[in-house]
């Protein structure tokens, strides 16, 4: 089935030095960028992350330091992606947990501001899990009868991706819309604030903290109550989307 768009979306995959969307970098990126038209740009793009790949990453996505050494500097080539990305829907595999977080916090290292407002972020996996409850080279197997060869290169996971969505509205034709933002709210496992799910909405749609002491309770409230709490924060190991998650907050009073 071809996806029904209204506007662009992105498939893609990253691969980085490791699995903290705070500190680690991304060494390789690829996407496929979906036109309406039924057309395809895609393109796979590696980056010096100017620090040590971890050796669990480089067992995983076979990159290592001397492979990306001579490559640009993701700051050099942001400003050029976050223009191709403009005004785009996102689409990965488990790509809300660790995809999309990792782009955007590379995005505010680089000094660019990628506004998300309005974006629909479609994860196949959410979807697989709701339905089927495997990985993608199950859900490759499963859904388009193809062994996933290259495996963790971000080229055939991004490629993988987009063939098992296509698939995922054929097979389950009377449960989902071929539609970007019933896919994406679909996918949705989490009620997430900030990209990394420090904060999440309750049931009432009130901001609270989802971590530590404060667990369960209104940022609002405990921003108010303990005014050293911000502070912690903006000092912590958090990413820079959930600080200024935080900040915003703080500002909206």
């Amino acid at each position: 089935m071809q996806l029904l768009l209204k506007r662009p979306i992105i498939f893609f995959d990253i691969e980085a030095t490791g699995l903290n969307v705070a500190s680690d970098r991304i060494v390789e990126l690829c996407y496929i960028k979906c036109f309406p038209n039924g057309t395809e740009e895609i393109k796979t793009l590696r980056f010096n992350p100017e620090r040590h790949i971890s050796e669990e990453a480089s067992a995983v996505n076979g990159i290592f330091d001397d492979d990306v050494k001579s490559c640009p500097l993701f700051k050099d080539m942001a400003e050029e992606l976050a223009t191709t990305f403009q005004s785009c829907d996102f689409a990965g595999f488990n790509s809300n947990h660790f995809d999309i977080p990792l782009l955007i916090e590379e995005f505010i290292r680089a000094g660019i501001n990628f506004d998300i407002t309005g974006i629909n972020f479609v994860d196949v996996l959410g979807i697989f899990h709701k339905m089927e409850k495997r990985d993608l080279t199950a859900a490759y197997k499963f859904y388009c009868d193809k062994d996933l060869k290259d495996a963790h290169s971000a080229e055939a996971d991004t490629r993988a991706t987009l063939e098992v969505l296509k698939a995922q509205l054929d097979r389950y034709a009377n449960t989902l819309k071929n539609d970007i933002p019933f896919l994406a709210e679909f996918s949705r496992r989490n009620r997430n604030v900030d990209l990394a799910g420090r904060i999440v909405y309750n049931d009432q749609g009130v901001e609270t903290i989802n971590f530590g002491k404060y667990r369960g309770r209104s940022v609002s409230e405990v921003l108010k109550r303990d005014p050293g709490y911000l502070n912690w924060i903006m000092q912590g190991d958090f990413t820079q989307n959930t600080k200024q998650t935080f900040m915003r907050i703080k500002l909206r009073g």
